[in-house]
């Protein structure tokens, strides 16, 4: 009886375990994820012009 005992506190721990490191790992993607498109956001926001004005000639938006 107790090797069995002792098989299905093994299994239960590797349950829990791996059920740990499941969340860990989905937290660190969701962090880097974010931290990513923060900068990815930053560096789009510097490449593109602040402000558009409208030409009355053609009737389209350039960049002051």
């Amino acid at each position: 009886m107790p090797p069995l005992l002792l098989w299905a506190l093994g299994a239960v721990g590797g349950a829990v375990a791996a059920r740990w490191a499941m969340r860990e790992i989905r937290r660190v993607n969701r962090e880097l994820d974010r931290m990513r498109t923060a900068h990815m956001a930053e560096a789009a926001r510097k490449e593109r012009p602040q402000r558009l004005r409208r030409d009355p000639a053609t009737g389209t938006y350039r960049p002051e």
